[in-house]
């Protein structure tokens, strides 16, 4: 007796596509011996789906290259925006350095701005 397993999602998935493969594979056949039917030799009627597939290709990765390009370009601006905003949001923002009296937090007119002991 052989036991069933409940099929995965992987398993119908890959089903699917195969299916799909099956479908796309004869319809390309139909597609060629409709043109060798009308009289294209038939060398030209089997290259002529991969030149189909070929333009497909480079289409999507015309697409794809522009797609990309915009990605990077978003990120750049996002990074160049919130650098640009955090150095001018406040001119007089204090910073931690060493100062005269040590090592402190510091505003743009020597002062400093933390309560930390001048002797330490």
């Amino acid at each position: 007796m052989r036991v069933r397993h409940p099929t995965s999602f992987a398993h119908r998935a890959g089903r699917a596509a195969g299916r799909a493969w099956r479908v796309c594979a004869r319809m390309e056949a139909r597609v060629v011996r409709g043109l060798m039917a009308r009289g294209v030799p038939a060398a030209l009627a089997k290259a002529l789906p991969w030149a189909v597939k070929l333009l497909l290709l480079a289409v999507l990765a015309y697409a794809a290259l522009w797609l990309a390009v915009l990605l990077v370009l978003g990120v750049v601006v996002v990074v160049v925006v919130s650098h640009g905003t955090q150095a001018e949001d406040d001119p007089d923002a204090a910073e931690w350095r060493e100062g005269h009296s040590g090592f402190g937090l510091y505003d743009k007119n020597e002062w400093r701005r933390d309560m930390g002991d001048p002797d330490n």
